[in-house]
Parts: C-alpha cells; sequence; structure tokens
C-alpha cells in the first residue's frame, strides 16, 4: 500500500511528488517516535521541475519593484507572527526545543524580525551599495543575480535560518532573486507551515507565484547535481562540513557561487585577571552557554582556554561539577548523536581526558550528557586539528595554558572560526594580555567577543556571522545582519555612459529617494551635480 506524501510547492502550485523516491517522517526527538504526516522524497522529474519553473520567473522577479519585494517580506512576517501558535508548535514537537523560552520568546521573533529588516533595506536601496564617478561617466550598483537561490537549512534553527524563512532566504528575496527552499527533514511540518504562508503572502504581493519553492528531501547524489547545475546562480548553505564542501566542490565547477556556513568550536580565552576576579562566574556563565540549545548551536564555546594556577584550577572543578551535576540532553536526531560521539571519540583518541560525561545516556530518543574534557597545551598544540574536532552538543574542550605567551601560540594554532572570545579583567589588568593575544586571534576568526559567551548572534547590521574557512567557505561575507547578507546573492552591475533616463532608479542624477550613494568619493543624498 503506497503512502500518500504532503504535496511540494512547484511552479507556484501545491501538487504531489511526480517520481517519489519514498517517504519520511519527523521524529520527535524526546522519544524517537515518528510524528506527523509523511512528507516525500523528490527524484530528479521533480527537482528538474522546481529548477526550470524558478529560472523561467527569474528575470520577471528581478524587474519587480522594489516596494512589492519589500511588502511581500513585510507580509509574510505579520504572517509568521499571526500563526505563532500552531508554529511553536510544530517546531516544538519536532525538535524539542522550549516552546515559550527558545521558540516563541526569541528565534519566532527574530525571524519576523529578519524579514522586516530585509524590507526596509529593500526600500532604502542599502544593498546596492550606489557608485557614481561623474568624472568618468561610470556609475555601478549591486542587483539581482537574475537566477534562482538554493538554500538548505540546517537542523538546529527551524524558523531563523530555515531555508523558507530564515536569513538566507531573506536575503536572496530582497536581491530579487526566486528561492528554491532545501527543508531540513528535522522539521519538514514546520518548514510546510512556513511555506503556505510565504506563498500566500506572494500572491498577495503580485510577485511571481514560482519566486518561492519547497522540496523537503533528496538524496545526496541529486544534490550534488543541483549545485553544478550552471542555471542556478547561487547556494546558501548551513550544515556539517562534509556536506558544504561537496556542494561548494560540486558548485565551483558549475561557476555557481556557494555561501556555505561549515563548522566551528569558537575558542575562548580566559584571562588571569578575568579568572582571578569571578572565577565561578565565569564557569556558571560558561556552563550556561555550552548546554544551551543542548549545545547544538554553531556558535557554541567549543574550546576553552585556562591558564594554569590556582584560579584555574578552581574554574576548572567548578565547571566540572556543573556538568556531572547537569541531565541529559536530548538532541535533534540519531544523526546528530551519532555524529557527536564519534566526535567525542576523536578528542580521546587525541589526548582529551574526559572530566564529566562522555557518553550517551539510557532513556528515550536521542540523549547525550554534558560533556567537558581536558587537554595540556603541549598535547593540543602537538595534534591541533584532531583536537579541533567539532562536537555539535552540549560538549567543551579546556586546554590549560602555562602563561600568556603560550595562549597566544594556542591562539595562532587555530582555524578559522566564526567567533573567537577573550575575557578581560574590569579593572583594566588583562588589557596588555588581551593585545598579545587578540592579535594572534583576530585573522582567525569573523568576530571578536570581549568577555561574553559566544552564543548569542544579534541580527544587527554590524554584525559578523561568518568567518575564514573552514567555518565559512568565504571570509567577506554574513549570513546575518542586513544589509550585507544581502550582498551574498547579487552582482555587480557598472553603466558606462549610460543616458539618465535609461539608468536604474538609484544611479539617477536626481535622487528624490535619498539613497545614500558614493558620489565622486564622498557619501551623499543629495542630487548629482552636473557642471554647468
Amino acid at each position: 500500500m503506497s503512502v500518500v506524501a504532503e504535496p511540494l510547492l512547484i511552479a507556484g502550485q501545491w501538487q504531489p511528488a511526480r517520481e517519489s523516491l519514498g517517504a519520511f517522517r519527523a521524529r520527535d526527538p524526546s522519544t524517537g517516535q515518528e510524528i506527523g504526516p509523511s512528507f516525500p522524497i523528490c527524484g530528479a522529474t521533480d527537482v528538474e521541475a522546481a529548477l526550470a519553473a524558478a529560472a523561467a520567473v527569474a528575470d520577471e522577479l528581478a524587474a519587480a519593484e522594489p516596494e512589492r519585494i519589500a511588502a511581500f517580506l513585510d507580509a509574510y512576517a505579520d504572517a509568521i507572527d499571526a500563526d505563532a501558535d500552531t508554529l511553536v508548535a510544530l517546531a516544538n514537537a519536532e525538535t524539542a526545543l522550549p516552546a515559550p523560552t527558545r521558540l516563541r520568546g526569541n528565534e519566532l521573533p527574530r525571524t519576523s524580525g529578519q524579514l522586516r529588516l530585509a524590507a526596509k533595506a529593500v526600500r532604502g536601496y542599502a544593498w546596492t551599495q550606489p557608485v557614481i564617478d561623474t568624472g568618468a561617466g561610470l556609475r555601478s550598483h549591486l542587483a539581482p543575480l537574475s537566477k534562482p537561490v538554493l538554500i538548505f537549512g540546517p537542523n538546529n534553527f527551524p524558523f531563523a535560518f530555515n531555508a523558507i524563512a530564515g536569513s538566507d532566504f531573506a536575503s536572496a528575496i530582497a536581491a530579487r532573486n526566486p528561492v528554491i527552499a532545501k527543508a531540513h527533514p528535522s522539521h519538514p511540518a514546520t518548514s510546510r507551515r512556513l511555506a503556505q504562508l510565504a506563498h500566500a503572502a506572494l500572491i498577495g504581493a503580485g510577485l511571481p507565484a514560482a519566486a518561492v519553492q519547497m522540496l523537503y528531501h533528496f538524496d545526496n547524489t541529486l544534490g550534488l547535481a543541483l549545485a553544478a547545475d550552471a542555471r542556478l546562480g547561487a547556494i546558501g548553505f548551513t550544515g556539517s562540513r562534509a556536506g558544504g564542501l561537496a556542494l561548494k566542490a560540486a558548485a565551483d565547477r558549475a561557476g555557481v557561487l556557494c555561501y556555505a556556513e561549515l563548522s566551528s568550536v569558537n575558542p575562548v580565552f580566559l584571562l588571569p585577571g578575568a579568572l582571578a576576579e569571578r572565577s565561578e562566574a565565569l564557569a556558571q556563565e560558561f556552563f550556561a552557554s555550552c548546554t544551551l540549545g543542548s549545545g547544538q548551536f554553531c556558535t557554541n564555546p567549543g574550546i576553552v582556554i585556562v591558564p594554569e594556577g590556582a584560579a584555574g584550577d578552581a574554574f576548572v572543578a567548578a565547571v566540572s561539577a556543573h556538568f556531572a551535576a547537569a541531565p541529559p540532553s536530548v538532541l535533534f536526531s540519531q544523526g546528530v548523536l551519532d555524529h557527536l560521539q564519534r566526535g567525542v571519540g576523536a578528542l580521546r583518541e587525541a589526548g582529551a581526558q574526559v572530566l564529566a560525561g562522555g557518553a550517551a545516556a539510557e532513556g528515550p530518543g536521542y540523549r547525550y550528557s554534558p560533556t567537558l574534557l581536558k587537554v595540556d597545551a603541549a598535547t593540543f598544540l602537538a595534534n591541533p586539528q584532531a583536537l579541533q574536532t567539532e562536537a555539535f552538543g552540549p560538549v567543551s574542550l579546556l586546554v590549560r595554558a602555562a602563561g600568556i605567551e603560550e595562549m597566544a601560540v594556542l591562539a595562532r594554532a587555530f582555524e578559522g572560526n566564526l567567533t573567537g572570545t577573550l575575557y578581560r579583567a574590569a579593572d583594566g589588568g588583562d588589557d596588555a594580555a588581551w593585545m598579545t593575544i587578540a592579535a594572534a586571534l583576530r585573522p582567525r576568526v569573523g568576530r571578536l567577543i570581549a568577555s561574553k559567551m559566544p552564543t548569542g548572534v544579534a541580527v544587527s547590521a554590524a554584525m559578523n556571522h561568518g568567518g575564514p574557512f573552514p567555518s565559512t567557505g568565504h571570509p567577506g561575507f554574513t549570513s546575518v545582519g542586513m544589509p550585507a547578507a544581502i550582498r551574498r546573492f547579487a552582482a555587480l552591475h557598472s553603466y558606462d555612459g549610460v543616458p539618465d533616463a535609461l539608468l536604474p532608479f538609484e544611479l539617477r542624477d536626481r535622487n528624490p529617494g535619498r539613497v545614500q550613494r558614493l558620489i565622486d568619493d564622498r557619501w551623499s543624498i543629495d542630487d548629482v551635480e552636473r557642471a554647468p
């Protein structure tokens, strides 16, 4: 007896899969039991239909009035807020993330807020960076790719990074590119509901119905073939390093841009004065950050460098007690649990000693004990690659360092990361040490943080949620924060001697929208002044 699976959103219509290679259901992470309806695993026919439909409307969407794009983003944000009860219930069932605090109190308003910030950037042309050189007769700005963007959503943010609602989605649409959303199989019902809201808002804004499409799942081979299709303009990916690098390699062969967030251990350095000043408070702060959301954050503090000595010993003892007393954490899936076990095993094989936890926990679902490991600096420096293995979950490695010089050496041994943190004494006593270590750490992280844990990622125009390889595939771009995140999905268009009436709106002499433009090396909102 065949399974009737949920329809796909392709070419502006909800329709059954034409070539289903099977079906899957979500699982409740707290029990491991299947829940909800069945969703199709797409074959090549459906993937081709989605790509062809998106490519067919790319030029129409690129030519759409910015106000229509902004109206869609605002309407979608309003629809998400209005449907909060349904969305939070679905996401809670599929991820086991706390409903009142994490999902409703934080992630859902962040998601609608991102969409509204994208709308604001569209109305103000902030992402286009207009430049005018009156002497050379040249004008340039960032413009749509005029090709579809394929977005892969991760497992750990059912709203804020969802392929059909998150920052990548908002950025690609703001740049007026069609989106093919590949939902994460950990939360398909949540993604389906978001897609329903997005589709209705799209139609209401008068935009092409095929500008937003939803596929729930397909196998890796088909995903790599899609990534290598030159009809795509770009890929937005958040997930495992292995998966992201495979997609990037396929995309590179076809000249498709691939913006991939891959992995990060986010080193945290505790300077001596800070430890002496507030060791117990730092222990509690670190433990809370490491176990927040069961440690399933790409900005989880995965390695903490602790000075040797009495204050460092007290910190290690306090943290060990916190980890040992903590109940098991519920993880998203069996795959996350398996990956975490392999990661902890790799750390132990490389010489790390378990101080607390270190094993899967008994009980239903996917559970793992919060885990703390320790290694000395010499061992870390002898095998830095293996000891930087990301353990995605409530796990962190302490590295004991003899002094500031050794901490600086450790900083230079880190590969590219999303964040790097230095805790300093409030009285400024650590500032000289800060400068030494920060100089070594700064080129290796996207965001340098002072005296707070890295798990908070503010949606701000000044945010960088990116970093050097292998934390991401490109050090110059961020996946959070408007308008910078939008610019990933844009092309630089230059106009040479083109008459004013034929130029894009924000490059013309008159500037009724008061757009910030770089005119002859000076930022201005004025009209272009022409010599008499």
